[in-house]
């Protein structure tokens, strides 16, 4: 049986791209089935005449497409087709595990109350076209303008037709991205970044390019290193306390990652799902550079989880282009959790239940100092998570499944993690996902494993 080799002769610049592209299509067309070792980087750059720099680079890419998978000490590896990638929280909850793993706002009975009670205003208040029409303008001009209104709050002066109302988050950054990075271009973010990120990248066919981060973010000459290859059309940023560290970007260093951006002509996706939870943060990027950052904005991180309406602001060039992909991948928002978003942001219903998570969150993070000691995480204190990095040589898969035989879940570091480059092993820990004694309890057994040896976890079969 003939081994299938990459072509030299079919390498165009820039050569690691060229090369992933070659490995992805031999995978595709099953030249290279699952569990085909790869060769190694420093025999296939001998043979191709390339770097090792270049091929490491290109197995990077494919690892991150989640076409191979990278064993130390064994090699990389195909595989199997449909592979996907892990996310960072429990599918299910065992009963009895303390569950850290999953971010979510703190939450109360109170909660619950208030949504039913606003579910009943909904069934009460429900206007003819919210419950029969399919034109997304008939429904929503409304609360386009509703929505405009809440973002001139906080600095944002937008026009209602260049907002586009998303089921959530996720359905946001996914028309954010379809609407800035065409087929086979590039995207660049944190290393530490989105955990869905990677997976929608490969979905889309996309290049992710991740970019070392400092204690302020995004470090601008790596960007602007980047951005001279030419390839980059945009840059994915969660610059206020999201983001897997919990960093708050400051003024200064957004001003010089807008300025790289003007540049080179980037276009900026803003996750800014905490949005006025955080008091005193600095302007959106989409304030510093309103012409070139596709804004998102949420609520059921900052209010209650079941609010799942967010808001896509483009600029106008932009509007109808993120219109369009919204309509093909989700048609409209529900019209229902809308009408009731705008009521509550009129009655002061949204401003009430921010101030109350912004009080919860103190509590939280009073209990994880408390516990966590002199541990080394980092935080915000209007973040919702800890992010908790390991000592030296302690894995951090190893240690969320160690976590996870004394009772408490973690997420790992890995499923936030674009690059290996400076890799410091961590784990995320949730603050809003269950009650504060439970908290308190899960962060007790967290210091408990942080303390025992690191020994392998074994399974009995």
């Amino acid at each position: 049986m003939t081994i299938w080799r990459p072509d030299p002769l079919a390498l165009y610049r820039p050569a690691y791209l060229s090369l992933a592209e070659q490995y992805a299509r031999a995978i595709r067309d099953g030249q290279l089935p699952a569990g085909s070792r790869l060769p190694p980087q420093r025999k296939l750059a001998d043979d191709l005449g390339l770097s090792v720099q270049t091929v490491s680079r290109a197995y990077e890419d494919l690892i991150r497409r989640g076409l191979v998978v990278g064993e130390v000490g064994r090699g990389s590896f195909v595989l199997p087709a449909g592979s996907e990638n892990s996310p960072p929280y429990l599918a299910e909850r065992p009963g009895g595990l303390v569950d850290l793993s999953i971010l979510k706002p703190v939450t109360g009975r109170m909660h619950v109350d208030i949504f039913r009670e606003g579910l009943h205003w909904v069934a009460e208040n429900l206007t003819a076209p919210a419950a029969l029409s399919f034109r997304p303008n008939s429904v929503l001009p409304q609360h386009r303008r509703v929505a405009a209104d809440w973002l001139r709050r906080g600095g944002l002066d937008v026009a209602p037709d260049c907002i586009t109302l998303t089921d959530g988050a996720t359905s946001a950054i996914t028309t954010a991205v379809m609407s800035a990075v065409p087929p086979g271009g590039t995207l660049a973010a944190a290393a530490l970044t989105h955990h869905l990120l990677m997976p929608l990248c490969k979905y889309l066919g996309l290049h992710l390019e991740g970019l070392p981060v400092d204690h302020d973010g995004i470090v601008p000459e790596a960007l602007d290193h980047l951005a001279r290859k030419g390839s980059l059309r945009a840059l994915y940023m969660q610059p206020s306390a999201i983001n897997p560290m919990a960093i708050m970007t400051s003024l200064d260093r957004r001003a010089e990652l807008v300025q790289i951006a003007r540049r080179h002509d980037l276009l900026i996706i803003e996750n800014d799902m905490l949005n006025t939870l955080i008091q005193d943060r600095p302007p959106p990027m989409a304030v510093l550079a309103p012409e070139r950052v596709l804004h998102i904005q949420g609520f059921t991180k900052t209010t209650l989880p079941g609010l799942r309406i967010g808001w896509l602001v483009s600029p106008s060039r932009l509007a109808p282009i993120a219109a369009n992909r919204h309509l093909v991948t989700n048609w409209m928002a529900t019209p229902a959790m809308v009408e009731l978003l705008s009521h509550w942001i009129s009655d002061g219903t949204v401003d009430r239940l921010m101030s109350w998570q912004r009080d919860a969150l103190r509590e939280r993070h009073a209990i994880a100092r408390e516990v966590l000691g002199s541990a080394p995480f980092h935080a915000h204190p209007q973040s919702l998570h800890v992010w908790l990095e390991l000592p030296p040589g302690r894995d951090e898969e190893e240690f969320v499944a160690q976590a996870r035989q004394r009772g408490v879940a973690v997420a790992s570091g890995r499923a936030f993690r674009l690059d290996e480059r400076g890799r410091r092993d961590a784990v995320r820990i949730a603050l809003g996902s269950t009650g504060a004694e439970d908290l308190r309890r899960g962060l007790r057994l967290v210091v408990e494993t942080l303390g025992s040896n690191a020994e392998p976890v074994l399974t009995l079969v």
